[in-house]
């Protein structure tokens, strides 16, 4: 990808993996160009004989000046939220469009479409194919990407298995474009994995979904994970005419048991790096279900030693979630502070330098988000850290408009009354001298987590308005919080009183970058 994206990582934790019959799903919004903003999107009727623009995407191919198309804002919109209001920006312009509905439902958009009113959640990560650098993007053909693919989604269903349907009749009709890409798409009882790339003509696309089994564990990490494609499946969806498109580009591949396989049909390979994806697979089905003894390596990308998805040991909390997007291998061989790239305070914080096996945290995550739904919240909340999450904490919301201290955000402009740029601060010291504010950063944390889950635990008979209310209050709080925080550190550590530059600060030793 010409525009050096770091690409992201997506979980599912269906509802009998978790111990509360939570369902979450998750996304990593990773990449110096990645845009910030989450945007609430309200419910609206619209008048018959409509039309719904679709808007292109910066990260599906880089920037389009031609349609007004930047990485931050990734939408300049009015017409669609005030979240995508920015005045003296020029309107991003339609790349196509198709007919509206009645009534499109409220929801929370990012770079990527995040949960609505009804509890549809969404995840994505983008994926790389030797087929598709075959054929590079052009103008003409198709429409979508899976980003706006998703928006159109949340707007029109309620649950996975019709979002799933709608998207593969979009694609069938309209066209993808862009890069190769897993979505997560899951409600408060399904949860399903759909993989999607386009085809050489531009014409439709390849796509196939699969159902994760309630009880599963699954993470997808810029590589594709389908493999066998199984006609009269109930638990898979994929245009019919799937394995002939495959056949017809002569681009069929088949598993040993005579199946079409998805992953060696699209040649779904790894990004920079042999463990690129595939260590961060190993890793986070190695903290949930250790029993399973799991190696760190496999025998090439196409390898199919990873299940698609797994049971826990234990059934996941919350916590244990959140803490799978602060991991960076520690107390491994691969621990990233002990690393030849950690730097003389034995930060995890690696650069564009490395493209070595990455881990799930990111040095350069614009947020990452956990949509959750189960049966007792009053509506479904998504927990977003602004930033990178190993030093900034998850602040619970809701599908309603947001405080402005958390919208509208620009990166090359900033704004001391944004949380995004309070969450900069902090990661500026603690990537920077790590191991002497680390510590401090990481109470911080765990102080303003723990009220936002007592918080949400005992708002569970709030009304919905009263909840957003209530989580809306809370964000503010943890703003203030955390530009506070930024001022304790740098009057703590004014004149590098504190900082230690001795043989302390550096790793303790230098592990070789092998795979």
């Amino acid at each position: 990808m010409s525009f050096n994206a770091k690409t992201c990582t997506t979980i599912l934790v269906t509802k009998g993996a978790s111990a509360d019959g939570s369902v979450f799903v998750t996304h990593s919004n990773d990449g110096y160009i990645g845009d910030p903003n989450v945007v609430f999107v309200p419910a609206r009727d619209h008048e018959k004989c409509k039309v719904r623009f679709v808007y292109p995407s910066p990260v599906a191919t880089g920037e389009m000046s031609a349609y007004n198309c930047f990485f931050n804002p990734h939408l300049v919109a009015p017409a669609r939220s005030e979240g995508y209001d920015f005045p003296g920006k020029p309107f991003t312009k339609p790349i196509g469009k198709i007919p509206e509905v009645e009534h499109t439902y409220a929801y929370i958009d990012g770079e990527y479409p995040v949960v609505n009113e009804h509890g549809l959640m969404m995840g994505e990560c983008t994926d790389t194919s030797a087929r598709l650098r075959e054929v590079p993007y052009k103008e003409g053909g198709g429409i979508f990407y899976s980003s706006e693919l998703g928006r159109v989604a949340l707007e029109r269903c309620k649950t996975a298995r019709e979002a799933i349907i709608l998207m593969g009749a979009l694609i069938d009709k309209y066209g993808l474009y862009g890069t190769a890409e897993t979505l997560i798409v899951a409600d408060s009882n399904e949860g399903w994995v759909m993989e999607m790339m386009p085809t050489p003509s531009r014409y439709g696309g390849f796509w196939i979904a699969e159902k994760i089994p309630d009880g599963h564990f699954f993470i997808a990490a810029n590589q594709l994970r389908i493999r066998a494609i199984r006609e009269g499946d109930p638990n898979q969806i994929f245009n019919p005419k799937l394995p002939q498109m495959l056949k017809e580009n002569f681009w069929a591949v088949y598993d040993d048991r005579g199946n079409l396989d998805w992953v060696k049909s699209l040649r779904g390979d790894e990004f920079f790096h042999p463990y690129y994806s595939m260590r961060r697979v190993w890793r986070a089905m190695d903290l949930v279900a250790p029993s399973k003894k799991f190696s760190s390596k496999v025998n090439g990308w196409d390898s199919d030693y990873y299940p698609l998805s797994i049971c826990p040991d234990e059934k996941l909390e919350l916590g244990d979630v959140i803490n799978l997007y602060r991991d960076y291998y520690r107390g491994t061989k691969f621990d990233k502070t002990r690393s030849k790239f950690a730097g003389i305070h034995g930060s995890p914080y690696h650069y564009d330098c490395e493209n070595s096996e990455r881990a799930i945290f990111s040095a350069d995550t614009s947020c990452t988000y956990i949509a959750q739904v189960n049966d007792e919240l009053p509506a479904p909340i998504f927990w977003l850290s602004t930033n990178t999450p190993l030093d900034n904490p998850f602040v619970p919301f809701t599908v309603a408009k947001m405080p402005e201290a958390y919208n509208h955000i620009l990166r090359k402009e900033y704004d001391g009354s944004k949380m995004w740029w309070a969450s900069n601060q902090i990661k500026a010291l603690a990537g920077g001298y790590y191991r002497s504010f680390g510590k401090t950063v990481e109470k911080a944390i765990h102080q303003v987590e723990k009220n936002s889950f007592n918080l949400v635990k005992s708002s569970l008979n709030l009304s919905e308005e009263k909840f957003a209310e209530a989580l809306n209050e809370n964000a503010l709080k943890i703003f203030d919080a955390w530009k506070k925080l930024y001022e304790k550190i740098l009057i703590r550590y004014d004149g590098g009183a504190g900082i230690d530059y001795d043989k302390k600060n550096l790793p303790k030793s230098e592990i070789p970058n092998k795979y």
